[in-house]
């Protein structure tokens, strides 16, 4: 290999969920090739879920993902419910965007702590940024804690919760729960926004990146569990009109698929719902973002940390209100008629756009699912963005200064890479 040529691997990536590569071939001062390898065995789980009951589905989608099962079951009951024509009521309506809260709070807390921000404060891994930043990690790890509490109070565990089901939820928490962990919450709102106030003032890469953001926008609050989907070049559709505007295709060193928006990349996730839903913030979130002094949109995908930092603030905001308001209704879920028909279902995990479609017969017996996750959206754009901040940051910097800064892109979008993980495209050549 000649001094023009240069090949760059890096053969397993830390602090990510799930097993990944990175292999970036350099010649003549240009990227030649940069592959993004997600090798993980496919899990093939959309095939599992043939045959099983509706019943049965929140419980088994639930087990994609240990961070983010929340979002699998809301996803799966928004989609069932369509098919069956039923309507929970106000109560579980409240009840999911209160689950939904505790999923984003403990995913973002883990992610920025453990994850991320030893990349933008110079450590090699969480404890050894501990030692320097013990007060700041502990109250990341109280406010994970949280999280995982709330997803308790309703799921009965905080990990592959049991209490979501088609119509509701198996059973209401007392009052007295409501309130002992609403004033919790309460208490921890400081923190929160103490917490945006920290990461708005680290020295971030200062780098503008022309992408489209997609993400749920609802007339009237910041989307978890409902609205349309849009972007901001345009889109503005139904999630049963996914299929028409956005399509999956598998790229050779991937068993993960890649999704395009039109043909192109996209971004989903929390820099993408504060692109696109920032008036929707209230006031008392907003006002500690909006003295951060950064102007939304952003074009910097390194502000995808703060954006987490934004929205967890906003979920404790979002779970005290909710709480205030919490009652013990006569029944915690309503009555179900199985019936057959196609049904879709699209919320925003944490990372971003999570779309179901199943299809299911007279007897509620699923004969079809298809699952969309969100890594498999951000795949494309994670390619994108690191040839555009390697190039941005010179491709004849050292390996090593090449190599941390890719690790760092790819760290950014918190990659779910298990999710991620579930088709395999089977080739035979016969001779």
């Amino acid at each position: 290999m000649n001094k023009t040529e240069r090949r760059i691997n890096v053969p397993v990536l830390a602090r990510v969920e799930g097993e990944g590569a990175l292999e970036l071939e350099i010649a003549d001062g240009r990227i030649a090739a940069l592959r993004l390898r997600i090798f993980e065995p496919p899990r093939l789980f959309e095939k599992f879920l043939e045959g099983r009951s509706y019943a049965e589905l929140p419980d088994m989608v639930a087990r994609i993902c240990g961070i983010c099962p929340v979002a699998y079951q809301m996803s799966a009951v928004h989609a069932i419910e369509s098919i069956f024509g039923v309507d929970p009521g106000p109560w579980v309506r409240a009840m999911r965007r209160l689950f939904y809260c505790g999923e984003w709070i403990e995913s973002h807390a883990l992610h920025i702590h453990l994850l991320a921000l030893p990349d933008f404060l110079g450590f090699d891994n969480a404890p050894e940024m501990a030692r320097v930043h013990p007060v700041e990690v502990r109250r990341g790890l109280h406010l994970q804690a949280l999280g995982n509490d709330i997803i308790r109070f309703l799921g009965a565990r905080s990990v592959h919760p049991v209490g979501a089901c088609v119509g509701g939820f198996t059973h209401a928490p007392h009052v007295t729960e409501a309130v002992v962990l609403r004033d919790k919450l309460r208490a921890a709102l400081p923190d929160a926004e103490a917490l945006v106030h920290w990461l708005a003032s680290l020295d971030m890469p200062a780098i503008e990146q022309r992408f489209v953001s997609a993400a749920l926008r609802h007339p009237e609050e910041y989307p978890l569990n409902d609205g349309r989907l849009v972007s901001d070049d345009g889109l503005d559709i139904t999630s049963a009109e996914f299929d028409a505007h956005f399509t999956e295709h598998q790229e050779p060193h991937s068993t993960a698929l890649h999704c395009t928006l039109h043909g192109k990349p996209y971004l989903v996730g929390p820099l993408a719902r504060l692109n696109l839903n920032h008036d929707r913030l209230p006031a008392a979130v907003r006002a500690p973002l909006d003295a951060c002094g950064i102007a939304w949109p952003s074009r910097n995908p390194f502000h995808q940390i703060l954006a987490r930092a934004v929205e967890i603030h906003y979920a404790l905001w979002e779970a005290v209100r909710l709480l205030d308001d919490y009652h013990e209704p006569a029944a915690s879920r309503v009555a179900v008629t199985p019936r057959s028909g196609v049904g879709f279902g699209c919320t925003e995990a944490p990372r971003g756009l999570l779309w179901h479609r199943y299809e299911l017969d007279e007897e509620g017996l699923v004969r079809n699912a298809r699952i969309i996750p969100p890594t498999s959206q951000n795949q494309a754009r994670i390619e994108q963005d690191l040839r555009l901040s390697i190039e941005a940051l010179g491709l004849d910097r050292p390996d090593d200064e090449l190599r941390q800064r890719c690790e760092t892109v790819i760290r950014n979008y918190d990659p779910c890479i298990s999710c991620a993980t579930h088709f395999l495209d089977l080739r035979i050549k016969r001779r």
